[in-house]
């Protein structure tokens, strides 16, 4: 009996991607990127490590394209914020807000983003550095509207603090429930806006 060209043609399961994205996530969190071979990552998302290939050239494309998924949906969100929300007290308290879900939710790629950051090709790292300054831009503006009695140096030291005040849970375990710690940050960024 023959086989049918139907019978074997390969089904590629979508959720594949995203399974080998979540274990370089995981696993560059926990392990360091340079301790972490592919090979690794492919049976931490149940693949073997040749076939991360079919969807990433190298260990530094994937780093990649978790940066670029998570800079892009920061400044996605940000534009949408702006765009949405005529009042800059609420639209920043919505900028507070995402950039907080990022370090809770998200704490692990978080972590990775910023330790990992400058192992990526030169042309990649300084890709990324542009989106984040675009992201930061939507901060400084709108802080720039509430805040006129600052110098724009005044008002960018200042959207770096508010960020800088979010991202400092990353690297210590607060031990605090996740509604408790979201609050917190949101009330220190909301601080350091007002000083």
């Amino acid at each position: 009996m023959t086989e049918t060209t139907e019978s074997r043609t390969r089904t590629r399961d979508p959720a594949r991607k995203e399974r080998i994205l979540a274990a370089a996530a995981d696993l560059v969190a926990h392990n360091g990127y340079h301790a972490v071979a592919m090979a690794d990552i492919g049976a931490a998302a149940g693949v073997t490590g040749s076939a991360i290939y079919r969807h990433f050239d190298s260990k530094s494309a994937l780093l990649v394209a978790l940066f670029d998924r998570v800079i892009d949906g920061l400044l996605r969100d940000a534009r949408n914020i702006v765009h949405e929300v005529s009042d800059p007290r609420p639209a920043l308290d919505r900028l507070i807000a995402g950039q907080i879900e990022f370090v809770v939710a998200d704490r692990q790629l978080a972590q990775v983003y910023y330790n990992e950051i400058a192992n990526l090709p030169d042309a990649d790292r300084r890709r990324l550095r542009r989106k984040q300054r675009l992201y930061l831009e939507e901060w400084v503006h709108l802080l720039a509207e509430l805040r006129t009695d600052l110098v724009d140096a005044e008002v960018r030291a200042i959207a770096h603090a508010m960020i800088g005040a979010i991202q400092s849970s990353l690297f210590h375990n607060t031990g605090l429930p996740e509604d408790r710690l979201r609050d917190l940050l949101a009330r220190a960024a909301r601080a350091v806006r007002a000083s």
